[in-house]
């Protein structure tokens, strides 16, 4: 039986029976929502990328300059600050925020320059630009460029209020959880 049956039976039912099939309701959507997590699907409530339903897709190579894909970002200290801040979801990553969906600009050994905009062996970057604050009026500190270290990623997404490589540097690719593929979303 589907949902919305569900409930129009329910609500033909005398109120007595009701609390019982709400939480039963309420709890079989949270056993979905679990076992979606646990199957590799991810629920996208972020601007950066399009929001709705995801699948994280098994990596079977090293990640390449184009990728999107779910990251778990290293307890650093950027990453802390962007979780105070409100930038990053709590989640199940180590550092303690949800995976990340972003594109990766440069791999091991690509230049990378983070000014005004960001350059990748001397290639602009489209919708790189920086943003010296965030929404609230506080400062916000570009990463330093320089040779994308081995065994790193370096990420951006287009949205212009992203937080990304740009203000937390590169990132190691042991994080990438795989590739990411959009489901069901939707992009306003």
């Amino acid at each position: 039986m589907n949902l919305s049956l569900m409930i129009m039976a329910l609500a033909r039912r005398p109120h007595r029976g009701v609390l019982p099939a709400v939480a039963t309701v309420t709890a079989a959507l949270l056993a979905a929502i679990v076992a979606a997590a646990f199957g590799g699907y991810r629920i996208n409530l972020t601007p950066s990328q399009p929001l709705g339903l995801w699948h994280i897709v098994k990596l079977e190579r090293a990640a390449e300059v184009g990728d999107l894909v779910f990251i778990c970002p290293p307890q650093t200290a950027a990453i802390q600050e962007a979780r105070s801040r409100g930038y990053l979801r709590s989640g199940l990553c180590p550092s303690g925020v949800a995976p990340l969906i972003k594109t990766v600009i440069a791999v091991a050994g690509q230049r990378v320059e983070v000014a005004a905009s960001v350059r990748v062996d001397g290639r602009d970057v489209a919708r790189s630009k920086l943003a010296d604050q965030d929404g609230q009026g506080r400062s916000l500190t570009p990463a330093g460029g320089g040779i994308v270290p081995a065994g790193s990623v370096f990420l951006h997404s287009a949205f212009a209020g992203s937080y990304d490589s740009r203000y937390f540097g590169p990132l190691p690719a042991s994080g990438i959880l795989g590739l990411a593929q959009q489901v069901l979303t939707y992009a306003p």
